[in-house]
């Protein structure tokens, strides 16, 4: 029998940006948005899974700033995929949790809400700082064609679209 650890997610080069980044479009612990959970739950409903969130990766913890399908509010960065998945430009895409070395002893697979299938899409704003991600979660495993990724990059065009709108709402340009 494999023996698996659960891996933590590594500091992104550039987190002290990152943070700043984050924090400066003031959405950290805000309540939802009817903007925000349209888009979340219309990915739920498109790629016909559980879970779906806007989860936004702060230093130690990731809050979900528009979810469906799940009560959780966070969790710890620690155990968090969204934490992987912000540290690549493209989509992050896990068919099998359970089979991947990475995630098949982390908390969110062995227990609810029985992780397998996880797609992330990485939130990058302009200047290059990912912030977090729209992903989708399933408790079966699953592949993740060609189509769906343009999907979900899609989808987070959108969902980024809508975040920095409110940037621009504020009177901050681009």
């Amino acid at each position: 029998m494999d023996c698996f650890a659960v891996l933590a997610p590594p500091v992104p080069t550039n987190e002290t940006s990152r943070l700043a980044a984050l924090r400066a479009l003031l959405l950290l612990d805000t309540p939802p948005e009817q903007r925000f959970d349209k888009l979340v739950e219309f990915a739920a409903s498109e790629f016909d899974v559980p879970i779906a969130l806007f989860s936004l990766v702060d230093d130690d913890r990731q809050w979900f700033k528009s979810k469906f399908g799940t009560q959780m509010c966070s969790t710890s960065r620690e155990i968090s995929l969204c934490g992987h998945a912000i540290l690549h430009g493209q989509l992050f895409i896990v068919p099998d949790a359970l089979e991947d070395a990475r995630f098949a002893d982390n908390p969110l697979v062995s227990g609810p809400p029985h992780l397998r299938f996880y797609a992330g899409a990485p939130l990058v704003l302009p200047s290059g700082e990912a912030i977090g991600t729209l992903c989708l979660i399933d408790s079966e495993a699953r592949q993740f064609d060609d189509i769906d990724q343009v999907m979900l990059g899609a989808l987070r065009d959108l969902l980024l679209e809508e975040v920095l709108a409110q940037r621009l709402d504020a009177g901050e340009v681009r």
